[in-house]
């Protein structure tokens, strides 16, 4: 895919989340890569958990369907990617898990000091706690997904809300009988580091 495309969705996505303006998102926006961007040519790659797209359960948020609506259309020109394998949680989980990186050290959107990029899992999974080096943020952009930190209950998230994860924070997500498509912030650390599985 041409870098005039993702690069038309990188600035969708900073100008939604800027208009946020929350606290936990300020460092992330802070590190943006500025313009013009760093490119660098990605192959592409599609998952079985696109699929799901058509799936997800939207709420009224123009902004927010307006990234999905143009992810939906980019979806098979973009590299996707699973950081586990079957060994990890099994078959059925890597059908229905996938993330693609529009900036980063693996982006088509060059930066050392962020990640962004979209997190995509199919219904009826669990992507049990994990955590990482890095900090992170994730904003749901569709909604019924329920999410979990810590030593917490797992509670559902609205879409359009930011959910923040200090480094080395537990934490997961599972879906019902809907998709869940979520951006998600990387920040400091190692930004292409496998996560730590708790364990089960």
């Amino acid at each position: 895919m041409s870098a005039t495309k993702t690069i038309e969705l990188v600035n969708l996505i900073y100008n939604y989340l800027i208009g946020m303006d929350d606290v936990c998102l300020a460092p992330f926006l802070a590190d943006w890569p500025s313009k013009p961007f760093k490119t660098r040519i990605v192959s592409q790659r599609k998952l079985p958990v696109l699929s799901y797209l058509p799936e997800l359960v939207l709420e009224e948020n123009a902004k927010t369907n307006n990234i999905v609506k143009m992810l939906e259309t980019l979806s098979e020109h973009l590299s996707w990617g699973q950081t586990y394998s079957k060994e990890d949680f099994g078959a059925t989980f890597l059908e229905k898990y996938g993330w693609a990186e529009l900036i980063g050290l693996r982006g088509q959107i060059k930066s050392k000091d962020i990640a962004c990029g979209f997190l995509l899992l199919g219904p009826d999974i669990e992507y049990p706690k994990h955590s990482h080096e890095a900090e992170e943020v994730y904003v749901p952009l569709s909604s019924q997904a329920q999410w979990v930190q810590g030593n917490d209950d797992w509670i559902l998230r609205p879409s359009g809300i930011p959910i923040y994860h200090r480094s080395g924070l537990t934490h997961g997500m599972r879906t019902g009988n809907k998709p869940l498509l979520a951006l998600y912030l990387w920040q400091g650390g190692n930004l292409a580091q496998k996560s730590h599985i708790a364990s089960r």
